[in-house]
């Protein structure tokens, strides 16, 4: 049987020059924190676009914070759990580097303009751009990327299976990914290994709690209506993520008596310091609760205060219904605002024309770095492959302007 070395890289490297005592994974995190590809993450839309709500909240979210921050809860999580805290935190750096402009809006129309050469999906994306577009090696054979050890990267997928036939559902792997893939694990298993898993859980914590902390500060959400039991934001949860509407009642009234967050929702005058203070105890308090939530079941379920390899983290119930409860907060109150809905209508149309356009110009309207995967692409569909992926690693603010120029680049 092959032993797969958690510290190997895909493509052989000759030893670092100078005293370099790093290990091989918090290597990988400097590869990750230095990337262009992470520093893109601040010109991309986490709920709401760069620069939206400004003069509100002062300083948004983006991709790249929420990023950073899925990465600081990722790495208490894995102290806590005993595992390596630098290969969960780069997990979280490079979590949503794939994503593409306009967020997960951005990535509907890019599914649907690919849908011929294997469609778009941002986990998928990730991998892609970790192992094969980010430039930071460049041997004999085809790219490797930012050439991350397999620990990291097997870290980083929350969906470790191929896209399956018909269907949109998440998946983590192209077609033509597949031979680094199956380098990483064993590509019949199914199961995110546990830092995955981690990792997960800390990016489901994270935009929960902190796109509900946005949205009160944007005074999109009031939180006096989160304090109350409400059936419409108990009926949204349960038909957008599958919830159990019983369950999900009892959230409900778990945080409607949950103290800070009735100090949030009490306060008369939601701009001023007191106000903010206590929204950032809330928020810090409701990480802290989930995030121990899932240190202590786990811990509890599997025995060991420091769970193996084959263990997987668990999450209670209770933790997940409330966490979902956020998320439809943000859904109901934020993204289906009839003006962000207009907004991301045209966003879609804007980067299914920008794609027509590429497709139109390439090569010559392309960045010099993708010319050789255009030359190299055997077919239309390749080739397709190829535009998306030079649209997908644009900001937000870059689409617009590529788009602007009418032909393209």
């Amino acid at each position: 049987m092959t032993i797969r070395r958690r510290d190997e890289r895909f493509s052989p490297e000759a030893p670092k020059r100078g005293r370099d005592r790093r290990s091989p994974i918090a290597r990988d995190r400097g590869r990750v924190l230095h990337s262009a590809a992470l520093r893109r993450l601040a010109g991309k839309t986490q709920v709401v676009g760069p620069g939206e709500d400004a003069e509100i909240t002062g300083v948004p979210r983006t991709r790249l914070t929420h990023s950073l921050e899925v990465a600081q809860i990722g790495r208490g999580m894995a102290e806590e759990l005993g595992l390596d805290p630098d290969v969960v935190d780069t997990a979280g750096l490079a979590h949503d580097i794939g994503h593409p402009p306009f967020g997960h809006n951005g990535e509907r129309a890019l599914d649907a303009v690919a849908a011929e050469a294997g469609g778009f999906e941002g986990n998928a994306q990730t991998l892609r751009l970790l192992t094969r577009l980010e430039p930071k090696t460049l041997e004999e054979g085809p790219a490797s990327g930012l050439n991350l050890t397999r620990a990291t990267l097997d870290a980083c997928m929350k969906y470790p299976w191929s896209r399956s036939p018909g269907g949109r559902s998440k998946f983590g792997v192209y077609a033509d990914d597949v031979e680094v893939f199956a380098w990483i694990r064993d590509p019949t298993d199914r199961r995110a290994c546990l830092e995955a898993q981690v990792m997960d859980w800390s990016d489901d914590v994270a935009y929960s709690v902190h796109d509900v902390e946005d949205a009160i500060l944007a005074a999109r959400i009031d939180p006096a209506r989160l304090a109350v039991p409400d059936d419409g934001l108990i009926a949204l949860a349960a038909a957008a993520f599958a919830g159990e509407a019983d369950e999900l009642a009892r959230a409900a009234d778990r945080l409607a008596a949950f103290p800070p967050l009735r100090a949030v929702a009490d306060l008369d005058a939601p701009g001023s310091l007191a106000a903010q203070v206590a929204l950032k105890r809330l928020t810090s308090e409701l990480v802290g609760r989930f995030v121990a939530a899932a240190v202590e079941e786990t811990i509890a379920t599997t025995g060991r205060e420091c769970p193996e390899p084959t263990d997987d983290l668990v999450v209670p119930g209770w933790a997940r219904s409330e966490v979902t409860l956020l998320k439809a907060a943000a859904v109901r109150w934020v993204m289906s605002d009839p003006v962000r809905l207009s907004a991301q209508e045209a966003e879609r149309g804007l980067l299914t024309d920008l794609v027509g356009r590429l497709w139109d110009g390439a090569p010559d309207a392309l960045d010099p770095a993708f010319r050789p995967a255009w030359d190299a692409a055997p077919d239309d569909a390749a080739r397709l492959r190829v535009v998306v992926d030079q649209v997908a690693v644009l900001t937000d603010a870059q689409a617009r302007s590529w788009h602007r120029r009418g032909e393209g680049r």
